[in-house]
Formats: C-alpha cells, structure tokens, sequence
C-alpha cells in the first residue's frame, strides 16, 4: 500500500501545434464565427458552425505566455516563441512574459503575438485581413481602457468585420442550463489569477453586486511551493511551479472541515494512509566507480587515441611552422650565395642574427626538427591500432615505437591533460566496497501530508498567506445580504461552481457546508458545478455564436467601432454591462461671471497706452 502511494512527475512537455487546414464549411457560404476563450491561465481556439463537419471543441489550446530569446552571439536576430511551441517553461522562467494583469490585458503587443498564434495555426490568412468574426472572452468589469485596447487591435491591425464580447463565467453558466433550471444564480468562478461572486438575475447580470477575490490557482501553487521548499531545503530548484501545479491538479482537496481535517492528520494512521508521495528524478549512479574492468580498459582506450589525434594535431602543426621558418632562412642563404651582400645584411638583421656562420647553425637545427617529425607523422600513421594491455595508473608512453620523446611533445600532453583529468586511469576497487547507507529513492521523494489542503484552503481563508482578504464565504454571505430575502431565496436556488480552481475534491460540499451555516434554518439551496469547469466557457460561446450568427444584436461591427468608439459594448445575455464614459460638461459662462474679468480687463488696460 505504502508503494502504490508513491507518484512520479510526469514533467510533460508542450507539443507545438500543428497548421490545420480549415475546411470548406468554415468558409462557406459565409465566413463562420471564430470563438476564443482569452484566459489568464489558457487560450482556447476554435469554430464554431452548425455544420457536423466541423469539430465542436476547441482545436487550440496553449498557455497564454510569450518568451523572446536575446538572439544568439553569431548575429542570428530574436526569436519569439508563444504557447506550446516552448516547450517547458522552467528553463525560460524568467523570460515569460504573459499579456495579463491579474485577468485582464494590458499588455497589447503580447496579446497581438497571441492572436497572430492563433491565425496562423487556424489556418487563417491574416496578411490583409481576418475576415471572420470574432467571439472573445473578457473579464467581469472589465475596464473600458482594456475593452478600447482590444476592439482598435482587432478591427484596426486585423480587419474583423465584427466582434462580440461576453464573459466567460456567463458563457459556462448558460452552457450548462438545464430545462428546469432557473434563470437567476449565484455564479463562483474560480481562475487562475481571481475568484469572482457574480449574481444573475432575470438573465442578465447584476454588475453593481458582483465581487472579485484576488486569489486563484496561480497563488495556491506560489503557496505551495513556498510550503515545500521550507520542509525540503536540499530539493529547493527541484520543487517548481510547474510540479507545483500537478501537485494541485491531481493530489488536492478542499476539506470539509479545514479545523477537524487538521486533527484528523495529527494522527499517524491517518497520516500513514492518506499521505502521498511525490518522486522526484534522481542518479542511480554512487559516489564511487562502479565500472567494470572491461569499461575501465575501453575508456583508457578512448584516452589514449583521442591524445594520440591531439598529438598528431599538434606535429602536423609544428611541421608546418617548422618548413615555413626554414623556406625562409635558406632563402637568406641563396642571398649570400648569390653574392647579394646588402640585401643579405638586411634580412639578417630582420632574423636577429649576426653572422653567416649563426645562420647555418640555425638551419641545420630546423632540418634535423623537420626530419624527426615527419618520421614520427609516418610512423603513427603505420601504427594507428595501439594494443593497450598495461593497466598501470600511470600515463603510457604516446610514442608508438617507444622512441626518445621529445620535450615539445611531453609539453603538449601535459598541457591536454586537465581536459581529461576526470578520465584518467585509477586504480580499481571492488565495487561491493562503496553501498548506500540509505535508500537513494526515498531521500528524492516529497511527502505530502497536510499541504494537499493547506494550498487549496486560501480561496476560503486568504489569511493562510497574509492576505487581508474575505474568503468565497464570506463574500458569498457579503453579495446574498445585499438583496431583499426573496431574491437571497432565488439566488442560492442555483449556486453554480466553474473555472478552473473550481476542479478540487471536495469543493461543492464546502460550499454546501457554508451555505448551510449561513442559510436560515430549513431554507433550501442548491449547488451545481460545470459539467467541464475548463472548457465549457468556450462551449457556451460556440452556442452563443451559432445561435447569433445571423442576428445583429451583440455584435459590434466596423461602423460601431468607428461611431462609438472602442469602448463601445453592445449587451447580450452573456456579456458585461456596458458605462459609457461620462466627461463633465463645463457650465456656460454667464453675464455675473464675466463681469469681474471685464472690470480686471478696464482696471488694468492695455500697458502701452498707459505708458
């Protein structure tokens, strides 16, 4: 039982996206809606048309992060990479970049990286234009700047014919409507960055009570992580984000009872059972050699000839230089020979040397160098197999012929020899003679034991890590007491769970458990979580979409976005509810009020006239 407890990382790596041909139907008879869910933690991609040819599901789906590398030393210019096409984000940590504020975008040139990911591996001809409309998500509330920034991105850089916003939350909750579900609802959506309490009644959102909880997923795993590395100090680069997030993903649950769960686990049974055990990745290899005789022969091997080439390298060098210096001192000789005593002079001072006889010392010493070496160059390639049957630590002889070696070629491996310091020969130890004192496996694993809920618990108690924060409760409780008790009745009859940071075990009994502390006594209340917590904002923009697709009303078109502006929102069941921006007039200026700058004019007059 205690092994089967035990869990490795996956650290699975991002796939890139492929191109995807769009099909016939997505053009035809009209260019089909294009539906992206721009989250925080995710984007997601896709069509959406009636027609059964097409998928139904998003066909992109990626990390809404950008890293751009510094280019490399050869000249070779910056790369940008978006999504899956990173690979890991542990190695470029510190080069991601995201185009969000806690969830809303701020930053517009990431955002276009985004989009240009999305058309291009859609399959969508964005040279000249886009000339699909365009169904995206935003954020409750979210501010008109942001909304300005977006539609200008859109209908300006891309050329959209039209554009709908609305908000995700709204799309999952009206995706997941039942035939006897009302139309009124609390709506907790749980991100990756927030945590919204959104009211809806009559169908349509109620934005003056909506309220936002600055916690998410992302804090859970910071939360988490800091946890970890304060219990396993020795695994501190191991332990990060990205295994944190599988931790949360697949390992945690909200307790009931976070008090009554905590003494469950002071217990050791309790703990023994309950408690998992994450593997980190970790070297069979000891402390020791562990390489048989055989090995240990084949690597001397691969040292000896890998010097040799080195060896070589550095003759075939030598012999070069060698016949170059001595080219030119016998061309100094023909000089004297040829009876050029002034240009013999000169390059005898140009070679530092004094005399004739010097001259022939010199040349005489050069010939005898370029004779060795080209014997040696011929004899080492003869001899290129070398039987290497001395196992001694000390390093053998690199001549093949055992000749007298010379001080230039002692020189060179000594100078080779910190290359290959961690290569050289030793002597061999019984390998029985290092073990483990303790089991390598078990000092790489993480165990888990109250962490599976401490990091989910702080979207209830946002103290956990210092937040001055009200948690989902309380700002439940906070939302409900500011409606008469007959609309309190209506909301808590459809209490809907969705986003991401909504997945845990666990979850909808809490709220149930807090609804009923809260709820007067026999009152009734019911609590629903998305059939797909992740993907059903963007199923109930596809249905949106499909439904709509030939209806004016939630589309903004290009003639709005010129008339209206950016900011401009047109309403539907599903989107925000839209403030225009309201500039103060400035009052008239009356007879009173100009009459004391008139009598300043006639008091002061004109300074020229009085002079």
């Amino acid at each position: 039982a205690a092994a089967s407890r035990v869990f490795a990382f996956r650290d699975a790596r991002w796939a890139p996206d492929p191109v995807l041909e769009p099909g016939a139907a997505v053009r035809t008879p009209q260019p089909v809606p294009l539906v992206i869910d721009n989250g925080s933690f995710q984007t997601r991609a896709g069509w959406a048309s009636p027609d059964p040819t097409v998928p139904a599901e998003p066909l992109l789906r990626f990390r809404s992060l950008a890293a751009r590398s510094r280019g490399a030393r050869g000249g070779a210019g910056a790369e940008t990479q978006v999504g899956n096409d990173l690979g890991s984000p542990e190695p470029l940590r510190w080069l991601l970049r995201s185009p969000f504020d806690r969830n809303v975008p701020v930053q517009l040139e990431l955002q276009e990286l985004l989009f240009d990911h999305v058309f291009q591996r859609l399959g969508v001809a964005s040279q000249g234009c886009v000339d699909h409309p365009i169904v995206l998500t935003e954020a409750v509330c979210n501010p008109l700047y942001s909304r300005q920034m977006m539609s200008e991105l859109l209908f300006e850089c891309y050329q959209v014919p039209k554009v709908s916003y609305g908000v995700d939350s709204l799309y999952s909750f009206y995706h997941n409507r039942r035939q006897n579900w009302p139309c009124s609802g609390l709506v907790i959506s749980s991100g990756y960055q927030c945590t919204h309490i959104l009211p809806v009644l009559e169908g349509r959102l109620d934005a003056k009570n909506c309220k936002r909880i600055n916690l998410g997923g992302c804090q859970a795993a910071v939360y988490l992580q800091r946890l970890l590395q304060l219990k396993y100090p020795g695994h501190f680069a191991a332990i990060t984000l990205s295994r944190m997030e599988e931790i949360l993903h697949e390992h945690s649950y909200i307790a009931e009872d976070y008090i009554e769960e905590l003494q469950k686990w002071r217990s050791p049974e309790y703990y023994e059972n309950n408690m998992h055990k994450m593997q980190l990745p970790f070297s069979n290899k000891l402390l020791g050699s562990t390489l048989t005789s055989e090995e240990k022969q084949e690597r001397r091997q691969q040292q000896l000839r890998r010097l040799q080439e080195l060896n070589a390298r550095r003759r075939e060098e030598k012999l070069q230089l060698d016949q170059e210096r001595l080219d030119r001192l016998l061309y100094v000789q023909e000089l004297l020979e040829d009876g050029q005593m002034d240009q013999f002079h000169k390059a005898l001072v140009e070679l530092n040397m004094d005399s004739a006889e010097e001259l022939q010392s010199y040349i005489n010493k050069l010939s005898l160098s370029v004779e060795q070496t080209k014997q040696k160059i011929l004899q080492a390639e003869v001899n290129i197999e070398v039987d290497v049957v001395d196992s001694k630590p000390e390093t053998p002889d690199l001549d093949p012929l055992g000749s007298e070696q010379s001080l230039e070629d002692v020189e060179s491996i000594n100078e080779f020899e910190p290359l290959f310091a961690e290569e050289q020969p030793e002597v061999e130890k019984p390998v029985a003679a290092v073990q483990p004192v303790f089991n390598l496996a078990e000092y790489h694993q993480l165990f888990l034991g109250t962490e599976r809920i401490r990091a989910p618990e702080i979207v209830f108690q946002p103290s956990l890590i210092g937040e001055d924060q009200a948690g989902i409760a309380e700002t439940m409780q906070y939302v409900l007491e500011r409606y008469p008790k007959e609309q309190q009745a209506i909301l808590v009859q459809n209490v809907f769970l969705t986003g991401g940071n909504t997945m845990y075990p666990g979850l909808k009994a809490r709220v149930q458990k807090e609804l009923l502390e809260m709820r007067p006594f026999q009152s009734s209340f019911q609590v629903h979580v998305a059939s797909s917590p992740v993907l059903d904002a963007w199923y109930g923009a596809r249905d949106w979409a499909v439904e709509y697709m030939t209806r004016e009303e939630g589309w903004i078109t290009r003639k709005d976005y010129e008339e209206k502006g950016g900011e401009y929102l047109k309403e539907h069941c599903a989107s925000n509810v839209y403030v225009p921006i309201r500039l103060p007039k400035q009052a008239p200026r009356t007879a009173e009020a100009l009459a004391p700058s008139r009598a300043l004019t006639s008091s002061t007059g004109n300074p020229c006239e009085q002079a």
